[in-house]
């Protein structure tokens, strides 16, 4: 096992700017991301709700999604010595204990957040958190096998946060078929984990961690990804559709003709390409996101029924 440098001394104290970097706040986009969807999909006003809607963002991102960083670093803190030793905790800027000591202090903060924002979204919070803490830490430790892992994370990142947001925005749970827009994207963001996973290949298979890319190989790992994104888009276009939202299900048909050219680009070399495509068609997955959630707030075609 890799060991990490305990050059800095235990007492020390980690700087703001290391406890910022733990917290990655170039992760938080898509759990705020996908609360906004949940928003605007509920179809209520958001002009009269835009306070608790901007601290359920907040709540989304920096705190909730800041804490599953935070935990993920502590208990991955050997595999990172192999694939990232730059990592602020394999490092040694955040010395110590003080990783698992910023997880705990911010998942008593969401919760004191998530407490303002009403039972329901307390509850939801609840639920993000422990999946957070059983990704990461043993003896649950999800991550060991990508397919469970990455779907947890696919569920927490998208699919709670949508529906979270559309129960706070209506103050009841939201239509049938906006759920079931919110589970497809979360569905879907599976692959886009799996994309994640190629940069550490390395030392997940040196830890026993089993990533897609660890036991299928690059090339098979690749060619899932697409397929989980690229049939989850395809059920949204699909689902609205049926509901008569033809304008909405068009769009993502649109943006899911060019994760298509990208997707064909990326499968001649994976390991090249996975930051490349993670860029450019997790960028177009998002978009179509958005764009779905403002169909839902249109009012279907004369015949169907959209709840």
């Amino acid at each position: 096992m890799a060991q990490i440098p305990s050059h800095v001394p235990a007492a020390s104290y980690p700087s703001p700017g290391a406890v910022v970097q733990l917290l990655k706040p170039i992760t938080w986009f898509p759990p705020m991301w996908a609360y906004a969807c949940g928003a605007v999909a509920s179809g209520a006003d958001i002009g009269d709700r835009w306070l608790p809607i901007a601290i359920g963002i907040l709540l989304a991102g920096p705190l909730l999604c800041g804490t599953s960083q935070a935990v993920n670093d502590w208990f991955d803190r050997h595999v990172d010595a192999i694939n990232e030793p730059d990592r602020v905790i394999p490092s040694g800027r955040m010395p110590g204990q003080w990783g698992l000591i910023v997880a705990i202090a911010m998942s008593a903060l969401s919760m004191a957040v998530a407490a303002m924002l009403g039972p329901l979204v307390f509850i939801a919070a609840l639920v993000g958190l422990v999946l957070a803490w059983a990704y990461s830490a043993p003896p649950f430790r999800l991550k060991q096998n990508g397919w469970v892992g990455n779907g947890v994370v696919g569920i927490s990142y998208e699919t709670l946060p949508w529906i979270t947001a559309a129960t706070a925005a209506l103050g009841h749970a939201p239509s049938t078929v906006v759920v079931l827009v919110a589970l497809l994207y979360g569905l879907g963001a599976h692959g886009i984990l799996t994309l994640n996973d190629f940069k550490s290949i390395r030392g997940d298979r040196e830890m026993g961690v089993s990533s897609l890319p660890v036991l299928h190989g690059p090339d098979n790992a690749a060619r899932i990804a697409c397929l989980v994104m690229a049939g989850a888009q395809l059920a949204v276009t699909l689902l609205l559709a049926w509901q008569g939202l033809w304008a909405g299900g068009a769009f993502v048909a649109v943006v899911l003709a060019l994760q298509g050219l990208s997707m064909l680009r990326f499968l001649r070399d994976p390991q090249g390409r996975a930051v490349w495509y993670s860029a450019v068609g997790v960028g177009l997955y998002v978009i179509g996101m958005m764009a779905a959630a403002i169909a839902l707030r249109a009012p279907p075609l004369v015949g169907f029924v959209n709840g």
